[in-house]
């Protein structure tokens, strides 16, 4: 089973302390270009993977989606989204991603939110994905950038002229990387850039967009800390798609 690190009562309190957790999709800096990736959702079929809080289950039912369905590992996270959640129109369930299995032709948009890099194989996933998306459906996802997951060290050097740095670890040997974030020993994937969209097309599925998303000049003048991010990539964000037959 995929390490499930939000069940973990140090990192679920720490983790509803960012602003995601608080402004949910809001507090996501990325989000207007997430939101830009997706497809009209009035009348689809939404699958949200690793769906936490469930944000964006409540999102699409907004947006006019006839079903959605949030799928998460942690059952503090989904005890979480059902709290949070009024009405209809949403399905809560608890699922390991790496082992999914899905009916064919069932979603019309797959999304994910920072999930998927805690899964130690993401072919499998994909390719369940795949064939669980009606012809012409779309996957948006987005993950923690292989730059960010091959860190030398976990804070930023200086050069010899004095300049912030950002230089990476062993970036082609991919594998388990731990790191302290909240709790000890968070395992998080990394694989290259290369290795995520070569998954993508040996599954079927056609690149669409992908954004190595760094802030916006305004975004860091009301959040000084995404300075970094304008530094290196933390982020990227992928859309794929399944073709028409």
């Amino acid at each position: 089973m995929t390490q499930n690190i939000y069940d973990d009562p140090a990192f679920f309190a720490g983790y509803a302390t960012l602003d995601r957790s608080i402004k949910g999709l809001d507090g996501a800096p990325e989000w207007a270009k997430v939101e830009a990736m997706l497809p009209p959702l009035a009348g689809k079929m939404v699958l949200d993977l690793g769906c936490g809080y469930g944000w964006f289950c409540r999102y699409a039912r907004d947006a006019g989606a006839v079903k959605t369905v949030g799928l998460d590992v942690s059952t503090l996270m989904l005890a979480k989204a059902r709290e949070m959640t009024e009405g209809t129109g949403i399905e809560y369930r608890r699922e390991d991603l790496s082992t999914l299995q899905l009916p064919a032709n069932s979603f019309n948009l797959a999304y994910s939110s920072l999930a998927l890099h805690y899964l130690e194989e993401i072919r499998p996933l994909f390719t369940t994905l795949y064939q669980a998306l009606v012809p012409g459906g779309k996957l948006v996802f987005t993950a923690e950038h292989p730059i960010y997951t091959a860190p030398l060290e976990q804070a930023w050097l200086r050069d010899r002229a004095g300049q912030r740095s950002w230089p990476v670890n062993h970036y082609q040997q991919e594998g388990v990387r731990i790191s302290n974030w909240f709790a000890e020993g968070v395992k998080k994937q990394h694989r290259k850039l290369a290795t995520w969209i070569t998954a993508l097309i040996e599954s079927g599925f056609v690149l669409e967009k992908l954004d190595e998303w760094g802030p916006e000049t305004e975004q860091i003048a009301l959040n000084p800390a995404l300075a970094e991010e304008a530094e290196r990539p933390m982020i990227f964000l992928l859309a794929a798609g399944k073709p028409q037959r």
